[in-house]
């Protein structure tokens, strides 16, 4: 097959770009490392890029901008895709702010330009649109809640399992980014419906591993794993530091969507994150980087929450289940930190040696 991935030196967009290589598909890249013109040189996606060209073997990299319409409409023109995985994105609340123009042409205008691309020249791809759980604004955040020692956590039966897909998307705040993210997703819940293209929306939790670039803004365990194997000061925003996420591998992020692409449902959104059993608090993170590596985090706290921000938020995965039982999760959220803590020290390792 012919595949596309956007964002194909990110995270998600890294880890499908291995595996589609892996099963032997001639493997499309877009990416021109907006990630470090967002975040600064800590963003820079190269040394990825750089391994990904090193580790595969029909891999073929464009340095193109899904924002450029005609160039990317040409580009479908000229490459017919069985395939796309759109995991390009400008990713962060706060940097959203400051960036209006640029966050709403790559998460809204850019996933347009894509998806009509797509409608013209591969009209029977399977379409992977990563979506994210901030198109919920702060609507989780009139759950009631509990407050424990570490963490917070739903008060009510019902709510055990998380937030599912009828969690509302308008009548709340989500800051700009989440706005711009909402833009995207309804548009291709839209090709799908409309159209009848093979559209699924994917609304991610915190999605991560050890491909990840993270930075502050955007990219919580990753930086925090950065930060502690580093011994660099974290600050904690908001919530006392028992807000909830739940951590889900990119690898089990690329299942899902290999799930979806064997049996696709045209249209469809589903919550996509590591669920109850991989949820836990900045402070219950903090404790198990400690506890797994013996790097302790030096943290201060600073009392205003991120707007937008939510206080506790576990994916509900029973409908991806349902409609796709053969996935699940397969690492868990120890296996990660561990996972992610020795990508870490490599890291740091061939820096030092570089330097």
């Amino acid at each position: 097959m012919n595949i596309l991935v956007t964002g194909s030196s990110g995270l998600i967009g890294s880890e499908a770009v291995e595996y589609y290589d892996s099963q032997g598909h001639t493997v499309h890249g877009i990416d021109n490392n907006m990630r470090m013109e967002f975040f600064g040189p800590q963003g820079d996606t190269t040394w990825n890029l750089n391994r990904l060209k090193s580790a595969t073997k029909n891999f073929i990299h464009h340095n193109l901008d899904i924002r450029d319409r005609q160039h990317i409409l040409n580009f479908f023109k000229e490459n017919r895709f069985d395939q796309i995985v759109h995991c390009a994105a400008q990713p962060s609340h706060d940097r959203a702010a400051a960036i209006p123009f640029d966050d709403f042409d790559v998460n809204a205008v850019g996933t347009l330009n894509l998806l009509e691309a797509a409608r013209q020249h591969s009209p029977e791809a399977v379409f992977i649109h990563v979506s994210t759980n901030k198109v919920y604004g702060d609507a989780p955040n009139e759950i009631p809640l509990v407050e424990n020692e570490k963490r917070y956590d739903y008060a009510r039966p019902e709510n055990y399992h998380g937030i599912d897909e009828h969690c509302r998307i308008d009548r709340c705040l989500h800051s700009l980014f989440g706005a711009s993210k909402t833009a995207g997703d309804v548009i291709a819940q839209e090709y799908g419906k409309y159209f009848g293209m093979k559209v699924g929306v994917f609304r991610g939790g915190c999605l991560t591993g050890p491909s990840h670039s993270g930075v502050e803004l955007h990219g919580f365990l990753s930086y925090l794993v950065h930060v502690a194997v580093a011994g660099k000061p974290y600050t904690i925003f908001g919530y006392k530091g028992k807000q909830v996420r739940d951590q889900i591998h990119s690898h089990d992020v690329i299942m899902a969507f290999e799930a979806f692409a064997n049996n696709p449902r045209p249209g469809e959104v589903y919550n996509l994150g590591g669920g109850r059993e991989n949820a836990a608090s900045v402070l219950e993170c903090i404790d198990l980087i400690d506890e797994i590596a013996g790097y302790r985090v030096q943290w201060t706290y600073q009392e205003r929450n991120r707007i937008g921000d939510h206080i506790c938020y576990m994916s509900d995965l029973r409908k991806l289940k349902t409609h796709f039982p053969g996935w699940g999760i397969t690492r868990s959220l120890r296996e990660i930190v561990a996972e992610m803590v020795r990508a870490e020290e490599k890291r740091l390792s061939d820096y030092i040696s570089a330097d």
